[in-house]
């Protein structure tokens, strides 16, 4: 029993022994090896290493992944004397975690180092562009411009700045008015020379169509007077042909037609009995 006691006993001691002179570094890490205060050894391998007890050494540990920087909303002015809010985002990473650890100390200090530098950065940049060019034309060289003078300027800090991007490009509120009003003014001039264009295409059109159907009816009007004087012409010889060898019988269709036509139940008719109109009337009863 005493035996199994002691031997417990001799790993706990071994277990607290190798905790105060060994140490793991793994994949997403690296480590700073500190000797009374100063830095004497960095560890970039995943591992297991030695050091001495403390306090002669401690290790701090600093992440080997890219990092993520979420600026605030700020506001800049652009080159054609505009205003934009803009909210940017940035990766980033520890390349020197012993420079890391004697300038800024902490992911903290990075944040608040970075901050500094990537808005005076973009400030500096953006502020040589206009409104358009920031959104739409010039955006993605841009904003490579500033990821590497951002980098070049986080440099003497140990850290490596990966991208920086726009998240959000806005209007300060007081200029989103006239912006609205500006496209919508720009809208209702389009649409009213669409309007425009399509009146005078429709007054054309419909020239066009009068004119074709003013050619169609006069070609029509021609071409019933030909046929109805060709009918008038053949009943005309009709007839002649018929009446040839009538000519009693035409005149007698005749008079009747010039009755027809002149006599009526209120015609009052003064004429010599013995005149043609009435020959055929002779004997009437």
């Amino acid at each position: 029993m005493r035996s199994s006691m002691g031997i417990v006993i001799a790993l706990l001691v071994v277990i607290f022994a190798a905790n105060l002179v060994a140490f793991t570094v793994t994949e997403i890490e690296q480590a700073v090896v500190i000797e009374f205060g100063q830095p004497v050894r960095v560890i970039k391998d995943p591992g297991l290493y030695f050091k001495l007890p403390s306090p002669i050494h401690k290790v701090r540990f600093f992440s080997d992944r890219l990092l993520d920087y979420d600026s605030n909303p700020s506001t800049i002015p652009t080159k054609d004397k505009k205003f934009m809010i803009l909210d940017n985002y940035a990766r980033w990473r520890i390349i020197d975690p012993q420079k890391f650890l004697e300038t800024l100390r902490d992911q903290r200090g990075a944040m608040e180092r970075l901050g500094q530098i990537i808005f005076s950065e973009v400030r500096n940049e953006l502020g040589q562009h206009t409104q358009s060019e920031i959104i739409s034309e010039t955006r993605e060289t841009l904003m490579l411009e500033v990821t590497a003078r951002s980098n070049e300027a986080a440099q003497p800090y140990g850290i490596e700045v990966v991208d920086v991007r726009i998240k959000r490009a806005d209007y300060p509120e007081e200029n989103k008015n006239a912006v609205y009003n500006r496209m919508r003014a720009e809208r209702e001039r389009e649409a009213k020379r669409y309007r425009s264009e399509g009146g005078e295409a429709g007054l054309k059109i419909r020239a066009e169509t009068d004119l074709t159907a003013a050619q169609i009816n006069a070609e029509a009007y021609e071409k019933s007077q030909g046929i109805r004087g060709e009918g008038d012409a053949e009943a005309l010889k009709t007839y002649a042909g018929a009446y040839k060898n009538a000519s009693s019988f035409y005149q007698f269709t005749r008079t009747l037609e010039a009755f027809e036509k002149s006599l009526d139940d209120k015609t009052v008719l003064v004429q010599p009995a013995n005149t043609d109109f009435f020959k055929y009337l002779k004997g009437a009863k």
